[in-house]
């Protein structure tokens, strides 16, 4: 199957999924969740025993594509507007936690808000050096509601609210330590192949039965499911972020910058 976002490169048992949005650095968008659902679909039916999510060598995902909240031009003003509904994006996270399959994240580069989310949502998560790691929500008025109960579950409260409100980047050995990376080498491809190679070894009846257990049993991801999409929908239904995210895409000027005489903003005059 051809995909709009993705590339997908079939090894036997193994799925390697690569997220290809290179003009938007890897941002999530309805295409992506889709076409990453079909990748699962595909898995489940064929039974495939692990999923391998890969990004750029400099950018593994930042986070939703903040260019579908902004206005629609006038030529689609005829145009009914999708209605937006996050409940896809938490069920392929969940997928990915609880699905009867192996979720390896390899991370290179920056990841960011939503970014993070894959990477919690996913089974054993390999970096190299490069990878950075941020939830940069609240400095447009938002916060990380779908992305706390997967991140939460790896790194703990304090670690998880830490990131939230700082929306500092951590570099992989601080996530290493965190919990968040469970191994990083500054070449990360043998570290793949070496996990891989070991882990193809597995019965997928037993990695199916191990990982239900895990989800009903030690970490129930579901009974977040609710109170993270009505979260989701109410911090992105108030006028007041969806005007800062609009002025981020069209001016590039975040919340606290003031647009400067000729339509720059402050940063971009300190710059010049």
């Amino acid at each position: 199957m051809d995909h709009e976002t993705l590339r997908v490169e079939r090894q036997g048992q193994i799925r390697r999924v690569r997220f290809h949005r290179p003009e938007r650095d890897n941002a999530i968008n309805d295409a992506m969740i889709r076409e990453l659902h079909q990748v699962l679909d595909a898995c489940e039916r064929d039974g495939c025993g692990l999923v391998v999510f890969e990004g750029s060598a400099e950018t593994f995902c930042v986070g939703a594509d903040f260019g579908d909240f902004a206005p629609r031009p006038a030529s689609d003003a005829t145009e009914e507007p999708a209605e937006y509904d996050p409940a896809p994006l938490y069920d392929l996270w969940l997928r990915m936690a609880t699905g009867p399959y192996i979720t390896l994240a390899h991370v290179r580069g920056k990841t960011n808000a939503g970014g993070v989310g894959f990477v919690a949502a996913s089974d054993i998560v390999i970096a190299d050096t490069s990878a950075t790691f941020s939830l940069s929500e609240l400095l447009f008025g938002l916060y990380p509601a779908m992305v706390m109960p997967f991140l939460t579950r790896r790194v703990g409260f304090q670690r998880a609210n830490y990131l939230t409100l700082t929306t500092r980047a951590i570099d992989a050995a601080q996530a290493t330590e965190w919990g968040l990376v469970d191994r990083c080498a500054e070449r990360s491809g043998p570290l793949i192949a070496q996990h891989l190679g070991r882990m193809s070894k597995l019965s997928p009846d037993g990695i199916a039965r191990y990982k239900r257990y895990m989800s009903t049993e030690i970490a129930p991801l579901h009974r977040h499911r609710e109170g993270a999409i009505a979260a989701n929908l109410e911090i992105f239904s108030d006028p007041r972020n969806l005007q800062r995210i609009t002025r981020f895409v069209e001016d590039g000027v975040y919340p606290w910058e003031q647009r400067g005489p000729h339509g720059t903003s402050r940063a971009d005059e300190g710059a010049a």
